[in-house]
C-alpha cells in the first residue's frame, strides 16, 4: 500500500526530532539530501561566527587567549561523547588527510621495521589510500590494498603494522562491525585506525566500547561545522604517549611559547596539534556541537533509517522498472544513505533534480548518493523528494541537454 502524503505528515508530527529543524538555515523551496558531503548551517552558527569575527576586530591578538587557543582541545571534548570517546581523547584539527598521516607515521614510527606494512580498503574514498602510499613512499614502508569485498582476515599477517578502515563506505553506505573488525586486526598484532566520516552524526559509535584506538574523522558532513571545518583525531588515553607523531610542529609541542630549539612532544592529545588554526572555523563548530549535545543518538539512528526506507520504498517499482540498481546495504548494515546507480544517465538525473530543488550528489561511475540527515530532514521532505525523483525519470527530463553538462565538482 503506497505511503500517502497525510502518513508522512502524521509521521512528523510523532517525530521526536522535528524541532531540530528549525534551527537550521535551510534555502527556501529546497530538498537537501546531501549531508553526507556537506551539512546545512545552524542557525547558532551564524552568531558564534559573527561573534568571533567581532572579538577579532575588538581585541585583535588578545582573543588568542580568550578561546581560540584551546578550540582544538575544548571542541575535542565536545565531540568525544557523541563518538564514544572520553575526555582528553579528541582533538580538533587540521583535516582527514593529515591526521590520518600523524596516526599512520605515529603508528608505525617504533613497528615499521618488524611490521613495515600499511593495509588501506581498496573500492572506498581515495584519499585515505593516497595519503598510506605517500607515508608510504616517505618512509620506506610498503603500502598493500585490501581488494573491495575481500575478507580482511586473509590479508593480515606479521608485517601488517595499521589497517585503514572506513567505518561506513562513502560509495554503498555499508557499515561494519566495529568491534569484530577492531578485535580481528588487534589479534593480529596490527593497529586499526577507523575512519569515521560518514559515521560521525550519522549514527550511534562506540569507540570505546569497541576497543577502537585510532580514529579520524570529518566535521562538515553530518556535525554541520561548514565548508572545510577542521577535521577530528582520537587516541584511546593508553596509546597517547608512545612517541612523535610525524608533524611535529609547534601546537603540540610541550612548551611551545618556549620556542626551544629541539622539539618535545606535548603530552596528551595535545600532540597531534600541528601549527596555528583558523579561529573563523572554529567558531560555527563549536556552535554546531553544542546543538549536538541535546541529540538522542538512539532516535538519531530510528529517524535515519526510517528516512532511508521510506525512499527507497517510494522508489522501488520505478527503480525495477528503469533498470537502476539500488546498492543500499539492509537496514542493519546501513550508513545514513541511500546509493543507486544509473551508470548512463546518473549525473544528469542528479543535475535534473537539483534543477527541481532536490539536491543529492554524484560519484562516478554512475552513483547517485542520497544522505538522510535527521536533524533538518523530515518524512515529508524525504516523501516529496521520492515524487520528485519519479517525475524525473518517468518524465524523461534528465534526457535535456543542460543537465549533461559537467561542473567542476560533482
Amino acid at each position: 500500500m503506497p505511503v500517502t502524503l497525510d502518513t508522512v505528515r502524521e509521521l512528523d508530527r510523532r517525530d521526536p526530532l522535528a524541532h531540530f529543524k528549525a534551527r537550521f538555515a535551510l534555502p527556501e523551496g529546497v530538498l537537501y539530501l546531501d549531508g553526507n558531503s556537506l551539512g546545512a548551517q545552524p542557525l547558532a552558527a551564524r552568531e558564534a561566527l559573527a561573534t568571533t569575527r567581532d572579538q577579532w576586530r575588538d581585541e585583535l591578538i588578545k582573543g588568542w587567549n580568550q578561546g581560540w587557543f584551546d578550540a582544538p582541545e575544548r571542541l575535542g571534548n565536545l565531540l568525544a561523547p557523541l563518538i564514544g570517546a572520553g575526555p582528553g581523547e579528541v582533538i580538533v584539527t587540521d583535516n582527514i588527510t593529515l591526521n590520518l598521516f600523524k596516526l599512520l607515521g605515529y603508528i608505525t614510527e617504533s613497528r615499521g621495521r618488524v611490521r613495515p606494512v600499511i593495509l588501506s580498503e581498496g573500492g572506498n574514498f581515495p584519499t585515505d589510500g593516497y595519503i598510506a602510499q605517500g607515508l608510504c613512499r616517505f618512509a620506506r614502508l610498503e603500502h598493500r590494498v585490501l581488494p573491495e569485498g575481500a575478507e580482511l582476515a586473509d590479508h593480515l599477517d606479521d608485517r601488517v603494522a595499521a589497517v585503514v578502515l572506513s567505518q561506513v563506505n562513502y560509495r554503498t553506505g555499508r557499515l561494519r562491525d566495529m568491534a569484530a573488525t577492531t578485535e580481528l586486526v588487534h589479534e593480529h598484532g596490527a593497529e586499526i585506525v577507523w575512519d569515521l566520516a560518514h559515521t560521525a552524526g550519522a549514527l550511534p559509535v562506540d569507540l570505546h566500547g569497541s576497543g577502537a584506538r585510532y580514529a579520524v574523522g570529518c566535521t562538515y558532513k553530518y556535525l554541520n561545522g561548514g565548508p572545510g571545518a577542521p577535521a577530528f583525531l582520537y587516541v584511546h588515553r593508553d596509546h597517547q604517549g608512545g612517541g612523535w607523531q610525524p608533524l611535529s610542529g609547534w601546537h603540540g609541542h610541550a612548551a611551545p611559547f618556549a620556542f626551544d630549539a629541539d622539539y618535545a612532544p606535548a603530552p596528551g592529545i595535545t600532540r597531534f596539534r600541528t601549527g596555528t588554526h583558523s579561529a573563523l572555523s572554529y567558531a560555527p563548530l563549536e556552535a554546531s556541537l553544542r546543538l549536538w549535545q541535546e541529540v538522542d543518538m538512539a532516535a538519531l539512528r530510528d529517524k535515519s533509517l526510517a528516512l532511508s526506507e521510506l525512499f527507497r520504498d517510494g522508489l522501488a517499482d520505478l527503480l525495477e522498472a528503469e533498470g537502476i540498481a539500488d546498492i543500499t546495504p539492509p537496514a542493519a548494515e546501513r550508513g545514513s544513505q541511500v546509493a543507486l546507480i544509473e551508470r548512463e544517465h546518473g549525473y544528469a538525473i542528479v543535475q535534473a533534480l537539483i534543477a527541481r530543488g532536490v539536491i543529492g550528489d554524484y560519484r562516478e561511475p554512475g552513483l547517485m548518493r542520497f544522505g538522510f540527515t535527521p536533524l533538518y530532514l523530515s518524512h515529508e521532505d524525504v516523501w516529496q523528494a521520492a515524487r520528485h525523483f519519479r517525475e524525473v525519470v518517468e518524465n524523461r527530463e534528465y534526457l535535456e541537454a543542460r543537465f549533461k553538462v559537467r561542473s567542476e565538482v560533482t
